[in-house]
């Protein structure tokens, strides 16, 4: 079963960095249709500054849920690694708890904004100020699910979590 959870993890988290990137992409064609229009055209669209900081909070806050279960964010190991086995385990679990619980004030209290926020509109493109939010409570549904499968595993499968020491990643690189 957590097998198959991961591997749905897996196709989720490559969606979301899909979505994540088309949303960059988008960003860069439309703040350089802004650049052209401002000083070539003379003549400056006025949807293109909100509608690109529209795309860049999607796309940021996006693939940052997804680095949860790909393993990009930044995380100091070198106290959990010179720690006996059974302790860095601990320490997994309560790493993994305390992203669980950020994942669910993001989901609870991204609803919520997104509630008392959806009367505003976004004067320059027409929509309500709560699109602007909506990637909260997905993103915290995301890490919630990407989190609880970590933690999980790692409960049924005692270092199912544990990264690698940097030398024996070196040593593996080296065998290729």
């Amino acid at each position: 079963m957590l097998d198959h959870i991961t591997a749905f993890n897996a196709r989720l988290s490559q969606v979301i960095l899909w979505i994540a990137s088309a949303g960059l992409v988008a960003m860069t064609l439309i703040i350089g249709w802004q650049v052209y229009a401002r000083y070539v055209l003379n003549a400056s669209p006025s949807w293109s500054e909100q509608t690109a900081l529209l795309l860049m909070t999607w796309y940021a806050v996006l693939a940052a849920a997804a680095g949860f279960n790909e393993g990009f964010h930044i995380r100091i190991l070198a106290l959990q690694n010179a720690l006996p086995e059974t302790i860095a385990r601990l320490m997994r679990l309560m790493a993994e708890l305390v992203v669980i619980a950020c994942g669910f004030m993001m989901l609870i209290w991204g609803i919520e904004l997104t509630n008392i926020i959806s009367s505003h509109v976004i004067p320059s493109l027409g929509i309500s100020r709560s699109w602007a939010y909506v990637p909260l409570p997905l993103a915290g549904a995301a890490i919630i699910l990407f989190c609880s499968t970590r933690f999980v595993g790692e409960l049924l499968r005692p270092g199912w979590t544990a990264e690698k020491p940097i030398e024996e990643i070196l040593a593996d690189a080296g065998d290729l």
